[in-house]
């Protein structure tokens, strides 16, 4: 049985987002593998990526405080090697190794510092009629991001000018103390006041995106819908995520689709259900109707006798498969039965007759007797 996150982390489920970052640096630092070489250290150094991964972002640890682990599993846990296009997750991941004596992680948190960061995801919930998420199609959507400034190519400096490399840090992003102590030398890393981390300093700042780099753009998109898509289906549309930093790559788009209820049809996989209502004498003779279909009308034939709630089934008239649109479900028909409650003197008189009929081929007579008789037992 996988461990609870919070033990994972040693917080309590009431712990707030600075008490769990903290408790991450902390259990990170003690078992990462280039520091910690006891066997099972690897293993619990994931396991605590893993546990910071869910309870760092309120989304998925709502998720998880809810349904459990396996409401957030829907994708591959975070390995070290990943951690690069993390964004403020590789931050914390980089303030907490960067200062090892022997310069291995401080090397390369220097290169991540200066270098180039990719944009965040982002994410948008969008509502689709019944026949869209059954068919598909172009849907044109409306989004606010960040894209890379025209003016100054995400430099963030006027044109004409460039940043300059930050003289507190030397263009690393961090500034070191070192402290000695009998037991030896201890270095303590941390964010550059002057640089703020990027390593260059603006001095003077476009003023099209006012020394950002970029700038928050509301722009439309048609996005291309899978015929099948069910609620919950996600859609990842590369590179429309917010702007990279430093000719870093954009994030992507993450478009979460929701299904609106039908008043006519339901869904249950693949296989479209609906009802239809026919009169008692329809049912007893057998009729063709035309019902509705996600297709449009299509004719159906009501056998003579169809018994109340009988399922008709209609072939490839259901959803398409989501990957194999030539693959469809079928259209499921449950048939009710329309039995009056009144009925005029002349329809009596001859159901009368045909129970008496009915009645003397098998000894049960009257009317409520012959209809009880032929739909329950027929």
């Amino acid at each position: 049985m996988a461990r609870d996150y919070y033990e994972i982390l040693g917080v309590s489920r009431d712990a707030d987002k600075e008490e769990i970052k903290r408790a991450y640096r902390r259990l990170a630092r003690k078992y990462h593998p280039d520091v910690n070489k006891e066997p099972g250290a690897e293993e619990q150094f994931k396991e605590i990526n893993r546990a910071y991964e869910v309870l760092s972002e309120p989304e998925t640890r709502a998720r998880y405080d809810r349904f459990g682990e396996a409401a957030v599993n829907g994708g591959a846990g975070v390995g070290f090697q990943d951690m690069g296009d993390m964004g403020g997750f590789a931050d914390i991941f980089e303030s907490i190794f960067s200062g090892f004596a022997g310069g291995g992680m401080g090397g390369t948190t220097q290169r991540r510092r200066g270098g180039p960061v990719r944009g965040d995801d982002l994410r948008l919930d969008l509502k689709l009629d019944f026949r869209e998420a059954v068919f598909g199609g172009e849907k044109e959507i409306r989004i606010s991001h960040l894209e890379t400034c025209e003016v100054c190519t995400g430099s963030g400096a006027k044109p004409g000018t460039r940043p300059r490399t930050c003289s507190t840090c030397g263009g690393t992003g961090q500034v070191r103390r070192v402290t000695r102590t009998p037991f030896g030398s201890f270095t303590q890393v941390s964010t550059c006041p002057t640089c703020n981390g990027t390593g260059m300093v603006i001095e003077d700042k476009c003023d099209a995106c006012e020394g950002k780099g970029a700038k928050q753009v509301t722009k439309k998109l048609k996005i291309t819908i899978p015929a099948g898509v069910d609620n919950g289906t996600r859609l990842r549309i590369s590179a429309e995520g917010d702007a990279g930093q430093r000719s870093g790559p954009p994030g992507d788009l993450y478009v979460y689709l929701f299904v609106n209820e039908d008043e006519e049809f339901h869904r249950d996989g693949i296989n479209v259900l609906s009802e239809i209502k026919v009169s008692y004498l329809q049912a007893i003779l057998g009729c063709r109707l035309e019902v509705n279909t996600v297709d449009g009308p299509v004719e159906l034939l009501i056998p003579p006798g169809t018994q109340p709630n009988t399922v008709m089934k209609l072939e490839n008239h259901g959803v398409p498969r989501l990957g194999n649109p030539v693959s469809r479900g079928d259209h499921m028909i449950t048939v009710s039965i329309d039995i009056p409650t009144k009925i005029t003197p002349e329809e009596r008189e001859l159901l009368e007759k045909l129970a008496k009929i009915k009645g003397d081929r098998t000894g049960k007579g009257g009317l409520e007797g012959f209809l009880g008789n032929f739909f329950h037992q027929r």
